[in-house]
């Protein structure tokens, strides 16, 4: 773990595997397959005329050559038909039956390009949307890094609708800060006990408040560590449900564990605060601990704070969001 999109030439790429988008010959072509042909040299030309070809959706796995990766997992993705001719299905096959190799090699990182998206006609959305959820769904049962490789920005791209919301999002907040304060927002409680007061009580003498505001006390000294474990605790997920959630590499997540006063990045806190799908307040409390907030001047921020308040929490979809505005990701 995790997944990673990034903007990179897929040639050079240091991963145990790297993924070639492949005709059913083997025997090179246009675009990545063309490129990683020509930087892998005519050793590779010579063991892929041993495979025999290879059918749409399925992978077939080769030795690098002169590439700086160990493995080359070819594989053949399907020509777009307008969505009728099981396409999705075939280009799901393609990324399950890559990893597949990559796992039966013991590779613990892995890069695909965009699969069909080139030549091949599939519409880009679509095809970032079925590489996430596969690429994804592998991520929760497994332990490999993951990448994307986009070679330029005009290769990637998310749906036009989420990319407008998210634009006229951005365009309604950009630079105005928040007026109300924190506890204007979360206590709406008259100044008076009940109805039954005779006169204006202190809010920390209510019996209608003192519950909450005793947890709240008992809270105040706790550190980001401590809040996540307890956060983690009462949405009855398990670590290893949590971190895999966030996008985060289980290593950073045993050092967050056994370190109290462990002192995470903002993308982090944001990472498992969409993991656990807190609210915005308590998201907002999450990143408090950390010693961060989110802002209206800050681009990055709007974009997490549209997602939270919609209650979208696939973090997947939040960093094809951010890395399509040029914006850091979520998840280590």
């Amino acid at each position: 773990m995790p997944l990673h999109i990034i903007r990179q030439d897929i040639t050079r790429m240091e991963t145990d595997a790297i993924v070639n988008a492949a005709n059913p010959t083997l025997l090179g072509g246009g675009g990545v397959d063309g490129a990683i042909h020509k930087a892998a040299g005519k050793g590779l030309l010579l063991e892929c005329m041993k495979l025999g070809g290879c059918k749409i959706g399925m992978a077939k796995l080769t030795s690098a050559h002169k590439l700086p990766c160990r493995y080359v997992i070819h594989t053949v993705g399907p020509k777009w038909k307008g969505g009728t001719g099981g396409e999705k299905e075939l280009l799901k096959s393609c990324y399950r039956e890559s990893l597949k190799l990559a796992l039966e090699k013991e590779c613990k990182s892995v890069a695909f390009p965009l699969i069909s998206s080139g030549v091949y006609g599939y519409p880009k959305d679509k095809a970032l949307k079925v590489a996430i959820d596969v690429i994804g769904d592998f991520l929760l049962e497994n332990e490999m890094t993951v990448y994307i490789v986009i070679f330029d920005k005009a290769s990637y791209q998310i749906s036009e609708k989420l990319f407008a919301d998210i634009t006229e999002y951005i365009d309604d907040n950009y630079a105005f800060a928040h007026v109300e304060s924190r506890l204007e927002r979360s206590c709406r409680a008259p100044k008076m006990c009940s109805e039954s007061c005779a006169a204006p009580v202190f809010l920390d003498k209510c019996p209608t408040f003192s519950g909450t505001l005793i947890n709240n006390l008992a809270q105040i000294d706790e550190s980001f560590s401590q809040m996540l474990l307890r956060k983690i605790d009462e949405k009855g997920m398990t670590d290893a449900q949590c971190y895999k959630k966030a996008n985060i590499d289980r290593k950073l997540f045993s050092k967050i564990r056994s370190d109290v006063n462990y002192k995470p990045s903002k993308p982090t806190v944001i990472a498992f605060a969409i993991s656990l799908e807190l609210p915005l307040d308590e998201a907002e409390d999450m990143l408090k601990k950390a010693g961060f907030a989110l802002s209206h001047s800050n681009k990055f921020d709007i974009i997490i704070e549209y997602f939270i308040s919609k209650g979208k929490y696939d973090i997947h979809e939040i960093n094809e969001a951010l890395f399509a505005f040029d914006q850091s990701l979520l998840g280590a």
